[in-house]
């Protein structure tokens, strides 16, 4: 479902949403495995997918363009309906911040409870963001726990008091690859077909995207 259509459908069925933001360069199995576990154990009635146009703390390569990368989110999640592509960050001017998008998102979804999703390691950078406090007061945060690895609690409570009564904890099996590693090994000629749906790995290789990109 495009953008388009999922805004002429979210009247009060739609009470729960999740949000998905990244770069999605390339999205793999990982995304929609972040995605499919939040859904089910939040009883989400959709979860957006989000590419965002600049991430901030990521300006040290060029990302593939934008349109590339929102047909490959497209192609990604395909396969289920409460899947939706959204074009928020995409369509405006950067910088691009997540509570900009939250911003966006809420007025679109009247009365839906939002939940934004992460991992557990992207919950210990929360204070990098802009404006944390506002994120959490827009969106609860659905955070995909890392056995391996554990926020500085001691620092978010100072700085976010709020924080933990607004965390819906998710356990998810982890997929060990990331859109890096899979650029990587693209530009290695290796094989990515078991990361990617093949939708995707058909568009990158039709694309020629990230032959060269760092």
């Amino acid at each position: 479902m495009s953008e388009k259509n999922a805004l002429t459908h979210h009247s009060s069925l739609i009470t729960r949403v999740g949000i998905l933001g990244g770069t999605f360069d390339p999205p793999h199995f990982g995304h929609l495995t972040m995605a499919a576990a939040a859904l089910a154990q939040l009883q989400l009635d959709q979860v957006l997918f989000a590419p965002v146009g600049v991430q901030p703390l990521k300006q040290d390569r060029s990302l593939a363009a934008p349109e590339h990368r929102a047909r490959l989110v497209e192609l990604a999640i395909a396969g289920d309906p409460r899947f939706v592509l959204s074009r928020a960050d995409l369509d405006r001017p950067g910088p691009h911040y997540t509570v900009d998008l939250l911003s966006i998102i809420q007025p679109q979804y009247p009365g839906a409870a939002l939940w934004f999703i992460l991992g557990e390691d992207s919950l210990g950078d929360l204070l990098r963001w802009r404006d944390p406090a506002r994120i959490i007061q827009l969106a609860r945060l659905a955070v995909l726990r890392r056995p391996d690895y554990e926020p500085d609690w001691l620092t978010l409570d100072h700085a976010l008091p709020d924080l933990r009564a607004r965390i819906d904890w998710i356990e998810h099996a982890e997929i060990d690859i990331s859109a890096s590693d899979i650029r990587q090994r693209l530009q290695a000629g290796s094989s990515i077909e078991q990361f990617v749906p093949p939708e995707v790995l058909q568009y990158i290789l039709a694309q020629q995207l990230y032959r060269h990109q760092p």
